[in-house]
């Protein structure tokens, strides 16, 4: 199966090329900048970003690098930086990404008093109903109580739709069978005020084109609700398609704002940069998946960052925030440094990561990672690795989760799992040899984090290895970079980075039967005598 390329791609790698080309030099003059801005122009393009953006985008870029003068050495925060041409251009188009997307407020308006109305429209495809799902979720996280109003009468299925997604989130739906959308949205505020909500979200009806009896239904419901909040649903991968859909609804509707669905699939990234220029409606959440957790308020920092293989910190923190339990976080880190750490823990990990979404999307937002990676590499990653890992912890035994130094002692045991998870004995053998490096490496974990150490759990790995390293007065060499919560050593599957260093991690031995035995009945008298420490 072919895997969708990262989010982005095509942009990205403009701007790589146009660093590149600059690399070494240090100024910026006219026949340099526009070597770069061609890399840059190609790939805009090639992102299927509107022409009229792409051309304000190049001049504005243009005009602020020719009138900048590039200092080899500045200070900040007491220490002295080198920086480069190449440096300073990504610095001024990161801040022309962001003025293009970027806007003031929040992604809804919330009524001063009485209830607040989301009118969600779009064409049909767009994942609009879904969206309003999300939304649904997202009010209630910040503790208002929605109602969903299924008024898409137009497409089969869709009130069920609704229904079913309502039911998983706890969230009330209204609807009343065999009226037209406009009756039902008009009774919605009544069943709002029966049930106590405090936020009524439209889902209306959409189109497989844009017609005019679709924009006639609509206008008519916006005049009869007046909802303070009109939302365009467009799918990110449908290009400019996306902007002219956007700037049509704008139009006729006056949308407040839009909301990109399906930008973890194979999007080329130009509705993103080009929506906002070209309507004046700004992007307000971004999709990034199909459950009802997938949807995030849209940060233009963040997108630009990512953009430009910057990174975007700010939102790894909260994926990590909406998954980590911060005191188990803090548990795990006092027990990495005490080497306590286990499989089971290690498996406890692995499933977090999975609840953050796509291994790349999340290489993307960690600064730097996705320019330190090989080339192709991070469309690579199979996030099928994570479940075929799950599969072999839970084919060992606990003793052996809790030991797996007995897996190096008896390397026979390593057959037994692979039988039990379908892996090759040499994947159990390097996961094993892994994740012993990993534990190993963690008692330097935690230097130079920077902003990272606000990741719950990774500012109390740090805390806690100053702590050891001041009480022992050494400890390991610091690993430089950045790490997760149990994952500090064992990089990302499928990208051949055994410890997340380069380094080969350690071989196994093969032990002589009478070793064997010799261990074996050393670990029935450990385990006879915790049974027996229990019983007392």
């Amino acid at each position: 199966m072919l895997k969708a390329r990262p989010v982005f791609e095509a942009l990205s790698r403009g701007f790589r090329e146009a660093q590149n080309r600059l690399a070494g030099l240090t100024e910026l003059n006219e026949k340099n900048v526009q070597a770069a801005l061609r890399e840059v122009r190609t790939s805009l393009l090639e992102a299927d970003v509107e022409l009229g953006v792409v051309k304000r985008f190049l001049e504005e870029v243009e005009q602020k690098a020719l009138g900048t003068t590039v200092q080899t050495r500045v200070r900040h925060g007491g220490q002295t930086h080198a920086v480069s041409a190449g440096e300073q251009f990504v610095k001024i188009c990161h801040d022309e990404l962001v003025s293009m997307m970027s806007f003031e407020g929040e992604p809804i308006t919330l009524a001063p008093s009485g209830r607040t109305g989301v009118m969600m429209v779009g064409l049909q495809g767009s994942g609009k109903t879904t969206t309003a799902a999300k939304i649904a979720r997202w009010l209630d996280k910040l503790g208002k109580k929605p109602l969903l109003v299924a008024a898409d009468m137009q497409r089969p299925a869709a009130v069920e739709q609704l229904q079913v997604l309502g039911k998983q989130i706890n969230v009330p739906v209204f609807n009343l069978p065999g009226q037209s959308p406009l009756e039902i949205c008009k009774a919605a505020p009544a069943e709002a005020a029966r049930t106590g909500c405090d936020v009524i979200v439209y889902d209306t009806a959409g189109r497989l084109a844009i017609d005019e009896p679709l924009m006639q239904e609509l206008a008519a419901i916006k005049s009869a609700v007046e909802p303070g909040n009109i939302l365009l649903v467009v799918d990110a991968m449908i290009g400019q398609d996306a902007v002219k859909t956007a700037k049509s609804f704008n139009e006729r509707l006056g949308i407040t704002g839009v909301v990109l669905t399906k930008l973890d699939g194979d999007a080329r990234g130009g509705a993103a940069l080009s929506v906002k220029e070209v309507t004046g409606a700004p992007i307000v959440f971004a999709g990034m998946g199909e459950t009802t957790d997938k949807l995030e308020p849209f940060r233009a920092e963040g997108m630009a960052g990512r953009v430009l293989g910057m990174g975007d910190v700010v939102g790894l923190i909260q994926d990590f925030e909406n998954v980590v339990d911060e005191k188990q976080a803090e548990k795990d880190a006092q027990r990495m440094m005490r080497g306590e750490f286990t499989l089971d823990d290690f498996l406890s990990q692995i499933r977090m990561l999975q609840k953050m979404g796509s291994l790349s999307d999340l290489v993307e937002k960690i600064p730097g990672l996705s320019g330190m990676v090989p080339p192709g590499a991070a469309q690579q990653l199979d996030d099928r690795e994570l479940v075929r890992i799950e599969a072999m912890i839970q084919s060992m035994t606990p003793d052996e989760r809790e030991d797996p130094n007995s897996l190096v002692r008896e390397p026979s045991r390593a057959k037994r799992i692979s039988r039990g998870s379908g892996q090759t004995t040499e994947a159990v053998s390097e996961l094993v040899q892994k994740f012993l490096f990993m534990r190993q490496m963690m008692g330097g974990f935690g230097q130079n984090l920077g902003v990272m150490g606000n990741i719950p759990g990774l500012k109390n790995i740090a805390m806690a290895r100053n702590a050891r390293k001041a009480m022992q007065g050494g400890g390991f060499p610091g690993m430089p970079g950045m790490g997760f919560p149990g994952m500090g050593g064992m990089g990302f599957p499928g990208m051949g980075m055994p410890g997340g260093m380069g380094e080969a991690a350690p071989k196994m031995r093969v032990l002589s039967k009478a070793e064997k035995n010799a261990r074996k009945n050393q670990r029935k008298r450990e385990r006879d005598a915790r049974k027996k420490g229990k019983r007392r």
